[in-house]
């Protein structure tokens, strides 16, 4: 067992400098001592996941002229989009030349060239990133729809950004391919939205026609702010939860959503609940049907 790894990423190429040989690289991977942050950039397994060190490991493998894009500038922004199967290993980073440049090839390096402006571009920890309004108007672009709403949403609540902001700047996207889709969404947008999950179920009821809830919504008991609702219409009394496998899991936590949701159900809320598998087929339709029917008006001030 190597008793110290460097501070800082490092590369293959570093080997020598750091007295560091190849087998002992080999073997702290295998026993966990070191892991891959990127293709290309490794770092002792003791050390943190931060943003700094992210950005440190990219700037390790990517070349000074290009910027880093898409999903990898949404890491290095703090919203991870890389599906289930992506993480068993180091993320390709994704990048573009700039202009007058051309594209790496370097191996891990998904490179490629993009027309971008000054102000689409910002310095992290050393390393040239797509802004975060600029990368959430990529991402929306050319990430599926689902996956690419919650990055947008995701990157909005991190980073301030309002769906005015999204829809002012999609303008300079006219003819680019997946414009439609990022039309479609920007105006969805909403900081208030705490989840990837919550965004998945913002858009199914707004694609199934529905008046859209407000996020985070408080409820009052004897005038407190005591439950907090993911989405709710406020005035008809209906609401709509999300219940994510990790933060529901615990006895104790599912013990506490259900004395919530029996409080509200007493004091005449209908509340829906919305799980991991509710978002194809039947299961959506269930839960959609139910949110029509709760918001259906019962009473009309029409004679006939």
């Amino acid at each position: 067992m190597r008793s110290r790894w460097p501070d800082e990423p490092f590369t293959r190429a570093e080997l020598s400098g750091l007295d560091i040989t190849a087998a002992e690289l080999r073997r702290g991977l295998a026993e966990g001592e070191v892991r891959p942050v990127v293709r290309g950039a490794f770092l002792a397994a003791h050390l943190p996941d931060t943003i700094e060190l992210r950005a440190r490991a990219v700037a390790k493998v990517v070349s000074p002229h290009h910027v880093v894009t898409d999903r990898t500038a949404a890491w290095l922004h703090g919203v991870d989009t890389h599906g289930y199967a992506e993480h068993d290993g180091p993320p390709l980073i994704e990048s573009c030349a700039l202009r007058w440049h051309e594209p790496t090839t370097l191996p891990g390096v998904d490179g490629r060239t993009r027309d971008l402006a000054p102000r689409d571009v910002m310095a992290l920890h050393g390393v040239r990133v797509t802004t975060p309004l600029r990368t959430a108007l990529d991402l929306g672009c050319c990430l599926r729809r689902r996956e690419a709403f919650a990055a947008m949403v995701m990157l909005a609540r991190l980073h301030h950004l309002t769906a005015s902001e999204l829809v002012r700047e999609m303008r300079r996207y006219r003819r680019r391919r997946g414009v439609v889709q990022l039309r479609e969404l920007a105006g969805l947008v909403d900081p208030r939205i705490e989840s990837q999950r919550e965004a998945w179920t913002l858009l199914e009821i707004a694609d199934a026609g529905l008046p859209l809830p407000e996020p985070q919504v408080w409820v009052e008991v004897d005038g407190v702010p005591t439950y907090r609702l993911d989405l709710a219409y406020e005035h008809r009394k209906v609401c709509v939860e999300y219940d994510g496998g990790a933060a529901h899991s615990s006895p104790e936590q599912r013990a506490y959503d259900e004395r919530r949701r029996r409080w509200l159900r007493e004091h005449g809320w209908v509340v829906i609940v919305v799980r991991a598998g509710d978002f194809t087929g039947e299961a959506r339709d269930r839960w959609l049907a139910e949110l029509s029917a709760a918001l259906a008006p019962a009473y009309s001030n029409r004679r006939w």
